[in-house]
């Protein structure tokens, strides 16, 4: 019996992968190698000593994922597969729809022809659209700014749907906020195809010299700064948050929520500032005009995850800008 992890290559899958394997679970990753490097999974095992099955495919092959199913018993599914770039879904929104939906949906389907029902969903704080006020709890209204919030919305309704005609699923929605940092082995990290969309990550490519600059996209929001503020979380804090949410799966009918974040607000140049002074570095930094679809503030309210998964994020802004600069200077070429 194993667990599939799609897009168990990417960033957040392989620090999951980690997790799941060090916790003694038996893993499957597929993974299209749209955004990572076949390498990962050499460096997953490394870091745990344990073997898995790696599938070059992708969700929109329906006939590759069946075949894996049909060769392995697949009891549990945590699906972090789909384009991710806030930016690019606003010029790419066909492909986005395509990929994200189109690819949840065969999976599902193949799930439902093999009697696999539980499913673990790596959605995102993008759901909740500009809110009102923060912190964001789970009740709160559910609307979008980019195509990619609103295949993630999309996706979490079929879901839901799903669930209520058959009471024999079950799923578990994680509204993930701002991961960045890596694993503290300096192993596995964010390595982004091309430019990279995220903060973190552009941050370290200047650091590392492969970036000139920093471009901060805004300083007129109603920020303390100026600059866009969010809640950042480390990396293997959300790892670890889809440990618990497989425990609940395993236990549990129907659709549970989380926010997964650590209810803490930093803007773009707190991060930068917290880089800077945690790896001893300076970074350069231009003001650019604001992107399509980015809003001002956004943080968690993740007092539910606490009280029904038992867990909370317990790494500091400084762990994840430490643990980021580690990874970038072990394996970013």
């Amino acid at each position: 019996m194993s667990v599939l992890l799609t897009g168990g290559l990417g960033y957040i899958g392989s620090h999951t992968a980690v997790e799941l394997l060090e916790n003694n679970e038996d893993i499957i990753i597929v993974d299209n190698l749209s955004n990572c490097k076949i390498e990962v999974a050499d460096r997953i095992k490394e870091i745990t000593g344990k073997d898995f099955k790696v599938y070059v495919a992708d969700l929109l092959d329906r006939e590759a994922i069946e075949k894996m199913f049909e060769e392995n018993e697949i009891t549990e599914v945590i699906h972090f597969a789909g384009l991710k770039a806030v930016g690019e879904s606003c010029k790419k929104p066909l492909e986005y729809y395509t990929n994200n939906i189109t690819g949840t949906l065969i999976l599902l389907e193949t799930m439902q022809k093999f009697g696999c029902k539980k499913i673990v969903f790596s959605s995102s704080a993008t759901v909740y659209g500009s809110p009102k006020t923060v912190p964001i709890k789970e009740d709160f209204p559910l609307s979008t700014t980019n195509p990619y919030g609103t295949t993630k919305l999309f996706i979490e309704q079929i879901l839901q749907d799903l669930v209520k005609a058959n009471p024999d699923w079950s799923c578990v929605i994680l509204r993930y906020f701002n991961p960045v940092g890596a694993h503290e082995s300096g192993k596995i990290g964010e390595d982004p195809n091309g430019i990279p969309n995220n903060l973190m990550p552009y941050i370290n490519y200047v650091a590392a010299g492969k970036l000139d600059h920093l471009n901060v996209f805004g300083n007129d929001y109603d920020t303390k700064d100026g600059t866009g503020v969010r809640d950042y979380i480390h990396v293997v804090d959300l790892s670890i948050a889809h440990l618990k949410a497989l425990e609940k799966l395993r236990n549990m009918q129907g659709t549970d929520i989380y926010n997964i974040g650590t209810g803490e607000g930093y803007s773009v140049l707190d991060i930068v500032n917290a880089f800077e002074k945690a790896n001893n570095l300076k970074i350069k930094y231009k003001i650019a005009p604001r992107r399509s679809g980015d809003i001002a503030i956004c943080y968690a309210d993740a007092t539910k995850a606490k009280t029904e998964l038992g867990w909370e994020a317990t790494r500091t802004l400084e762990d994840m800008c430490r643990d980021a600069w580690n990874y970038t200077k072990n394996c970013i070429k």
